[in-house]
């Protein structure tokens, strides 16, 4: 497809990707969920590997995978699958309209990075218990400030003068920070930051670009891969210039080299986003699914989440020849399902798992190396074998939305995935410091007793942030970001 037929391709109907909503929704809970669930009382599972209970010291040479350890991943995935979708009707010919859209790109990392910086300062964990004003107020104040900062108002809303609201925000975000009071001592700085947005505004802006000029060209986006192993790989070699490159930052407070370590995620993602881009620019069609298939759709399914089950057990429990083995007999089953698809959905299936398979392969045998998987420091088997693991999810969500019509049953799901920021603020700025005037947090954490009681304190929790996102949603109100 050449640049004047993508600038001209539109979805003139009304299909969307709903199940990449519910797959960044399902991320953005599962992220609510892994941070309220309670310490000390539940199984190593239930937290990053990295982390195991009872102290939660950091052990980074402890390998194994949770479900916990694909929280940050599947976001990663989902956020490049959308590059090509939010990019794709800003692209029209013309080096005039590259620039444009480089602009574009760039503002929204602006906007991002600015988002990680303001939102950590009001972090009521960030302020300090003497602060003039009680920090769970001054937490829920800083929801208020971000949300006019950063809110998209509804088109029937334009009588509202959207820019004036928009400055004001920004200029009392500034001068209420300026008078906080921090655990650290020390007052506004920049290096004060969300470390997982400022790695989603790294890699937000350069998985943009690379995708931007390797959009005609998807082995030249595979080879950049390549090239980016390279240097992350001889960058281990000490007194290498590439150990130099690596560690080298004009701006550390915003930019470093190893967050580009999680395109090895975005990129792959970008690959998923394009798949799904060619399928929603096809004609319109009913009945997509023949009600035959139900049996075989259900079995993919089924397949799907014993072999994410297994490799998360097998991995955790250190029986790594023996998961990829069991693992690539499914995978091998699950091939004979996908053989003969009969509509566009299935081919689109169908490409996604063969992806899928190839990154997950790529995984498992790079799990020897390095020590084993482990996410933080993060392995190439990490990257790889999760970025797997978030193809089979994508494909489990597209058949349950787009093959047996769960579109409203999995509206939580999709109405977080659209407002995925506002879930990621809610809980800390939000709903715990209303849980917490209410008396709510001391009686849940008085009652918290058994493992079980933690894991439904988590789920109330991530239900109540679901619920208020949802609200958001439904009113058309989306943080933009």
């Amino acid at each position: 497809m050449n640049s004047n037929q993508q600038g001209e391709t539109t979805i003139s109907h009304q299909k969307r990707a709903y199940s990449l909503d519910a797959l960044r929704g399902f991320a953005v809970l599962t992220m609510v969920l892994s941070g309220t669930i309670s310490y000390r009382i539940l199984p190593p599972w239930m937290y990053h590997a990295q982390l195991p209970p009872p102290t939660h010291a950091s052990n980074p040479n402890l390998p194994g995978l949770t479900w916990v350890d694909l929280v940050f991943p599947l976001f990663l995935f989902a956020m490049g699958a959308s590059i090509p979708l939010a990019l794709f009707r800003r692209i029209k010919p013309g080096i005039t309209n590259k620039i444009n859209v480089i602009f574009y790109i760039l503002k929204r990392g602006f906007f991002l990075g600015a988002f990680a910086i303001f939102l950590e300062h009001f972090r009521p964990g960030r302020i300090a218990d003497n602060a003039l004003i009680n920090k769970w107020l001054i937490a829920v104040i800083g929801f208020v400030i971000l949300f006019f900062m950063f809110v998209r108002l509804p088109n029937d809303w334009k009588k509202i003068p959207q820019q004036a609201i928009t400055i004001g925000a920004w200029i009392l975000a500034v001068i209420v920070i300026s008078g906080i009071r921090y655990t650290n001592g020390i007052g506004f700085s920049l290096a004060r930051s969300d470390i997982i947005l400022i790695v989603l505004t790294n890699t937000a802006v350069f998985g943009s670009l690379i995708w931007l000029f390797t959009r005609h060209n998807l082995w030249l986006r595979v080879g950049l891969i390549g090239l980016l192993f390279a240097l992350r790989l001889s960058s281990t070699v000490a007194k290498s210039w590439t150990a130099a490159l690596w560690s080298f930052s004009p701006i550390p407070w915003l930019f470093k080299f190893h967050y580009l370590s999680y395109l090895f995620i975005v990129i792959p993602g970008t690959i998923a986003g394009d798949l799904i881009l060619n399928w929603l620019q096809k004609p319109k069609f009913e009945n997509d699914f023949n009600r035959t298939n139900n049996h075989k759709l259900l079995a993919i399914i089924f397949l799907l989440l014993a072999n994410i089950l297994i490799l998360l057990i097998g991995l955790q429990a250190r029986w790594v020849w023996q998961t990829t083995l069991v693992s690539a007999a499914i995978c091998y089953l699950t091939r004979f399902l996908l053989i003969r698809p009969n509509n566009e959905t299935e081919i689109l299936i169908q490409k996604l798992y063969y992806w899928g398979v190839y990154w997950l392969a790529l995984g498992l045998l790079f799990e020897p190396y390095q020590g084993g998987i482990k996410k933080d420091p993060a392995t190439y088997s990490y990257f790889f074998l999760t970025t797997g693991i978030a193809f089979f999810v994508l494909i489990i969500f597209t058949i349950l939305i787009d093959g047996f019509q769960l579109q409203k049953p999995l509206h939580l799901l999709i109405d977080n995935g659209q407002n995925p920021m506002i879930g990621y603020v809610g809980f800390a700025n939000l709903v715990w410091p209303i849980f917490i005037a209410l008396g709510i947090e001391k009686f849940v954490i008085a009652n918290v007793q058994t493992p079980l009681h933690g894991f439904f304190k988590g789920i109330f929790y991530t239900l109540t942030v679901a619920y208020i996102v949802s609200l958001f949603t439904r009113l058309k109100l989306f943080w933009r970001t």
